[in-house]
């Protein structure tokens, strides 16, 4: 389990192919305390660390990762956001995230306001019933508060800190970020798909 508080970058040094299997190579200041085993979520998405050798670690993308997220377009020298789980002692400064990307949306527009940033997204499949203003969206796995929601759209504002210590200063207007859904809106609203069937 994730918060969507991210520590830090990681770079994307070396990307191998393997059948329908990508392993990526990531750079990353923490490197020397992963273990072979680990989940860190990588721009969003749980991957298991499966391999450390020089300074990098390696994890492996499936074919339905692929598809169902923004992994397949990283390049060597992609930056991506970077949290490793959290620990029993650890404080919950976000919300849930489980590294689950529900899927993925479009930057429609960045709009600078004078120290800070609005983001505007849209989802590749209407999602209304989990979007509300004022409530929680993990986007690349960054914990965010919504700020305006519809059916096709939200919008999220990024604060100084977040946009320089985030992928989010790398964004640019076309670009696909991975989408998790609160897990807490998921849950109720399979409920009410529940009584309702």
């Amino acid at each position: 389990m994730f918060t969507g508080i991210i520590e830090s970058l990681g770079r994307i040094e070396r990307i191998e192919k393997e059948g329908s299997n990508v392993h990526f190579w990531v750079s990353a200041p923490f490197n020397s305390e992963l273990k072979v085993d680990q989940s860190v979520a990588h721009n969003g998405v749980c991957l298991t660390v499966v391999e450390l050798k020089g300074g990098e670690h390696k994890v492996t993308a499936i074919d339905e990762t692929l598809k169902k997220t923004s992994l397949g377009s990283w390049e060597v020298g992609s930056y991506v956001n970077l949290e490793r789980c959290l620990s029993a002692s650890g404080r919950f400064d976000g919300h849930i995230v489980q590294g689950h990307v529900d899927q993925t949306a479009k930057v429609v527009s960045i709009e600078a306001k004078n120290g800070s940033w609005n983001f505007r997204l849209a989802f590749d499949q209407p999602e209304s019933a989990l979007v509300v203003s004022k409530g929680s969206i993990s986007i690349n796995g960054v914990s965010l508060t919504v700020v305006e929601a519809s059916q096709q759209f939200c919008s999220v504002s990024i604060i100084p800190f977040t946009f320089e210590h985030t992928t989010f200063k790398h964004l640019n207007e076309g670009d696909r970020v991975n989408i998790e859904f609160d897990i807490l809106g998921k849950y109720v609203l399979e409920a009410q798909r529940r009584l309702q069937g």
